[in-house]
């Protein structure tokens, strides 16, 4: 990823009230960026078309591709 100041971090809706035990996301250029909140530091990216395709697989209960 080649620029990563200034994107806007959003928390999921599932997040605890303290906000240090979350999953955050942001759109880039590339596609997305994720983190987590008590290690902002380390940030994963991936295109849009892969983070969908993961969370419809965890979401069906089914392993995809992601998992072998």
């Amino acid at each position: 990823m080649s620029h990563v100041s200034g994107l806007h971090w959003v928390k999921s809706s599932f997040s605890d009230e303290g906000g240090n035990n979350c999953v955050e996301v942001a759109a880039t250029q590339e596609g997305i960026a994720l983190r987590e909140s008590e290690s902002p530091a380390e940030i994963l990216s991936t295109g849009s078309g892969a983070l969908s395709a993961l969370l419809r697989s965890v979401k069906s209960g089914l392993p995809g591709r992601w998992s072998e």
